[in-house]
C-alpha cells in the first residue's frame, strides 16, 4: 500500500432514462474532478441509465462487449490519466436479465476489475414506492478485491451496505478502501445513509467512497444524494448536497493502519454456535 497522499473524488449525478446523455453528463463531472487534481474518480450506481420500467430497461440494455459506456470511459481514463470506478452500469447477461456491474478502469483505459452487485433491493416503502430489483437483475456471487496504486479496493454496490459481513471479509482480505456507489431512495437515505457508511468504515478501518445519484428520475423516482467520503475512523471528510457535482478529499492511507492498530477488531473473530429460533407456544 502506498502511504503517499492522493486526491479522491466522487461524482454525484441525476441519471435519466437514455444512455447517451448520461455518459456525456458523467464525463463533464469526471473532467471537472480531474482538473481539480483527483487521481481516482468514482461515479454512482446506474451511471449509464435509470429506467424504472422493466421492459424498457431490458430493451435499452447492452451486453458488455457492445455497451457504449465502456469505450467511452476507458478513453476518458486514458486521456485524463486517472483511475475510474464506474459505480455500475446494467449489463445484459441473459435474454431477460441484467447484471448490475461495477467497473474499475486504470489510467491506461484498461478494465482491471468487475463486480456484480450481490444483494438485491426488493422492498415496499411506506410512501408507496415499490422496488423489485430481482425481477430484472441477476445477483452476483463473487466478492471483489481489486489492486490499485494506493492499496486494495473492495468493490460493492448500494444495498450491499446493509450486509456488514461482506465488508469485514473484504477488509480481512486486505481492502484499504471500500466503494459503495449508490442510488439510495430518499426515505432510506434520510434514515440510514450516513450511519451505515460510517459504520462500515469504523468496523473495517477502511476509507469508504460512496458516490450517489440525486434528484428526480424517470417514473418520478427520487434519490437521496449526499455522496460521502469517510475516513477509517468514521469521520466524514467530504459530503455532497442534493444536486449534481463532485466532492473530493486528500487521503493519507497511513490512516488505515493507524485505525486498525487502535481498534484491532479485524483480528479478534471467534467461532461461536449460532442461536436457534425461539419457538413460541400456541396462542402466545
Amino acid at each position: 500500500m502506498s502511504n503517499a497522499a492522493v486526491k479522491i473524488a466522487c461524482v454525484q449525478m441525476t441519471a435519466g432514462p437514455e444512455t447517451g446523455p448520461n455518459l456525456d453528463a458523467a464525463a463533464v463531472l469526471i473532467r471537472a474532478a480531474a482538473r481539480d487534481g483527483a487521481r481516482f474518480i468514482l461515479t454512482p450506481e446506474n451511471t449509464s441509465i435509470i429506467e424504472p420500467n422493466r421492459d424498457l430497461a431490458l430493451a435499452k440494455s447492452f451486453t458488455e462487449d457492445t455497451h457504449p459506456g465502456l469505450p467511452h470511459f476507458s478513453a476518458l481514463a486514458k486521456e485524463l490519466g486517472v483511475w475510474l470506478l464506474i459505480g455500475s452500469m446494467p449489463i445484459k447477461v441473459e435474454p431477460e436479465r441484467l447484471a448490475n456491474r461495477s467497473f474499475l478502469i486504470d489510467d491506461q483505459g484498461r478494465i482491471t476489475a468487475r463486480y456484480d452487485k450481490i444483494h438485491l433491493f426488493d422492498v415496499d416503502l411506506p410512501n408507496g414506492e415499490v422496488y423489485r430489483e430481482s425481477e430484472r437483475i441477476r445477483p452476483g456471487a463473487q466478492a471483489m478485491l481489486a489492486p490499485t496504486p494506493w492499496g486494495a479496493l473492495g468493490m460493492t454496490v448500494c444495498y450491499d451496505v446493509r450486509f456488514p459481513q461482506l465488508y469485514r471479509d473484504l477488509a480481512q482480505a486486505g481492502a484499504a478502501m471500500l466503494s459503495v456507489p449508490a442510488a439510495f431512495t430518499v426515505p432510506t437515505g434520510e434514515a440510514h445513509w450516513h450511519t451505515l457508511l460510517r459504520a462500515r468504515a469504523i468496523e473495517t478501518g477502511a476509507f469508504v467512497f460512496a458516490p450517489a445519484q440525486c434528484g428526480t428520475h424517470a417514473g418520478n423516482r427520487r434519490t437521496y444524494g449526499h455522496s460521502l467520503i469517510v475516513s477509517p475512523w468514521g469521520e466524514i471528510l467530504a459530503e455532497a448536497g442534493e444536486t449534481p457535482g463532485t466532492i473530493s478529499a486528500e487521503l493519507d492511507f497511513s490512516k488505515t493502519a493507524a485505525a486498525r492498530s487502535m481498534i484491532p477488531s479485524l483480528r479478534h473473530d471467534r467461532d461461536y454456535a449460532r442461536p436457534q429460533p425461539v419457538l413460541r407456544a400456541a396462542g402466545e
